[in-house]
C-alpha cells in the first residue's frame, strides 16, 4: 500500500513504442503472451539492467482495448470492493473493473474527480 505497483502504456502500435523505449532509456524486453480471442499475441515487459521488470508496454486489444495511451500508474488497495464505492463516494468514475476467474477483482481502472486515470488493484 502507498507505493506504485506496476506502469504500464497501453498503445495500438507496442512493437513500435517498446522500440522506442529500448532505444531512449536502454531497457531490455520480455514478452508477456496475451490472447485476443482465438487470436494470440505479446505484450511487453520492459526489463531494467539486472533483469528486473519495470514496466509493461501493452496493445491497445483484448484487456486492454479501452485503455487510453497514457502510462498507467497501479496502485495497490486493501479492499477493492470499498475502493470502488469510494471512487464512486468522492465523485470519481469506475471506468473498467475486471475480475479473475475466482471472482476476485484482479483489477480496475478509475477516473478521479479532475480527470486523470489510474489502475487499482488488491494489495
Amino acid at each position: 500500500m502507498g507505493r506504485i505497483a506496476w506502469l504500464d502504456l497501453t498503445v495500438p502500435d507496442a512493437p513500435r513504442i517498446r522500440d522506442f523505449y529500448r532505444t531512449v532509456i536502454g531497457w531490455s524486453v520480455d514478452e508477456v503472451g496475451m490472447q485476443d480471442g482465438e487470436d494470440g499475441y505479446a505484450d511487453f515487459n520492459m526489463l531494467g539492467a539486472d533483469g528486473t521488470p519495470l514496466a509493461g508496454i501493452c496493445h491497445a486489444r483484448g484487456v486492454n482495448r479501452d485503455l487510453p495511451p497514457v502510462w498507467m500508474l497501479y496502485l495497490p488497495v486493501g479492499n477493492m470492493e470499498e475502493s470502488l464505492r469510494q471512487v464512486e463516494g468522492e465523485r470519481g468514475t469506475v471506468l473498467k473493473a475486471t475480475r479473475g476467474k475466482d471472482g476476485t477483482y484482479s483489477y480496475a481502472v478509475i477516473r478521479d474527480p479532475v480527470g486523470a486515470w489510474v489502475a487499482l488493484v488488491p494489495g
